[in-house]
């Protein structure tokens, strides 16, 4: 078919540009092996031309091979545990829902999401409205459910029948990789997938969240903003649509963008969009610290009506800092 060429230089596209943000595999300190990515990727880009390509990508597609029944049973059951946690919203008060995502099983997207579920549900006092989707953090098997395209799919529409769409927040953070596709999902070597910006719309849409705030932490995510701003939505990328992120070596506690904006920016009581830009020129110091590195660029998008949901969830916002965990992501210009 004489399509055929350009189809395969788009599933190669994608392969290739997950390849430079592939991270190096590391090990816990501990005796416990994290999950390794050693296989290639799956054929996950169908059709006959570019247009029939990149509609299959706009699905999301996404693929898990090999799991055990035993695997399986226990994923649905620690996902059925995180969404039986969650609470519905409080009547009269603007209340932010949390959903965190690491979508690799390198530990260091383990690691990451955790610890932003930890400081997003604080800052936006969101307990018992924060669900974590997340594989190993290094030290043993990950008690919570995996953080696959699928578990997020579910948390998401859980938080859309719990919350007041017509005042209430979802807060989403993902970490993981990127390709100039859309995010990345990872699983060792049985599970695959894209989210594309697509997809992302398609469920928001579909869900009726339209209050929201997007910290998307992967390479090439400025590829979201186009799709996903909005008048209601407050956006930030690790990087804008042409550039890589930094620092997500399996071994390290946080990738740049990740120290910067939740290690750093959002634990100070300062508001949303200072601590965006106090995120922004951290990045741009670190990365000046290395001539070779091509700036990440990262994005920021808040949305013109962002203030009627922001400005109550602000009023009520921790007073005090706390304290930074974890190695520096600049740790790494020291190896």
């Amino acid at each position: 078919m004489r399509w055929a060429g350009k189809v395969a230089r788009t599933a190669s596209l994608l392969v290739a540009s997950l390849a430079v943000t592939a991270s190096a595999t590391g090990q816990s300190a501990t005796s416990y092996k994290a999950p390794e990515h050693v296989g290639g990727w799956p054929g996950l880009v169908s059709g006959s031309n570019e247009t029939e390509a990149q509609a299959s990508i706009d699905l999301g597609p996404e693929l898990e091979r090999d799991r055990s029944p035993k695997w399986l049973l226990d994923e649905q059951r620690k996902l059925d545990k995180a969404l039986a946690a969650l609470t519905p919203q409080k009547p009269g008060m603007v209340d932010a829902y949390v959903v965190v995502v690491g979508l690799d099983s390198d530990p260091i997207f383990g690691r990451e999401a955790r610890e932003a579920g930890k400081v997003l549900s604080r800052r936006y006092n969101a307990v018992g409205h924060t669900i974590v989707l997340a594989g190993t953090n290094g030290d043993g098997p990950s008690a919570l459910p995996n953080g696959s395209p699928h578990n997020l799919a579910v948390a998401l529409a859980r938080v859309a029948e719990l919350m007041d769409k017509k005042q209430d927040v979802l807060v989403l953070y993902t970490a993981g990789h990127g390709a100039k596709v859309g995010l990345a999902y990872h699983d060792a070597d049985d599970g695959f997938g894209i989210i594309p910006p697509a997809r992302m719309a398609r469920m928001f849409d579909e869900l009726g969240i339209k209050n929201r705030l997007l910290i998307l932490s992967a390479c090439f995510s400025g590829i979201f903003v186009p799709t996903l701003a909005s008048d209601t939505t407050a956006l930030f990328t690790a990087a804008s649509a042409d550039r890589t992120s930094f620092g997500c070596q399996s071994d390290r506690d946080w990738t740049f963008y990740g120290d910067a904006m939740i290690n750093n920016a959002l634990r100070q009581p300062v508001p949303l969009a200072t601590a965006g830009a106090n995120a922004q020129a951290l990045i741009a110091k670190w990365e000046g610290m290395k001539s070779d590195l091509l700036p990440s660029q990262p994005q920021v998008s808040i949305g013109s009506k962002v203030s009627t949901w922001l400005t109550p969830l602000e009023a009520r916002m921790p007073k005090t800092a706390t304290p930074m965990v974890g190695r520096p992501a600049i740790s790494i210009f020291e190896q």
